[in-house]
C-alpha cells in the first residue's frame, strides 16, 4: 500500500486510478483532485 501524499489515504497501488511520477518516484492518489493538488505544488507535499 501507498500513502497518498495529498491526504494520507492508504492507496493499493495495483489498482490505483491516480498516479504521476516526480523525480523518478510514482506517487498514488486517491482521487483526481488530490493528483492535480500534487501536480501543482509537488515539492508542497513530498516531505510531509
Amino acid at each position: 500500500m501507498a500513502k497518498d501524499p495529498v491526504c494520507k489515504m492508504e492507496v493499493d497501488e495495483n489498482t490505483a486510478k491516480y498516479k504521476t511520477e516526480h523525480m523518478g518516484k510514482t506517487y498514488y492518489f486517491c482521487a483526481p483532485g488530490c493528483k492535480a493538488a500534487f501536480e501543482k505544488d509537488p515539492h508542497k507535499y513530498m516531505h510531509m
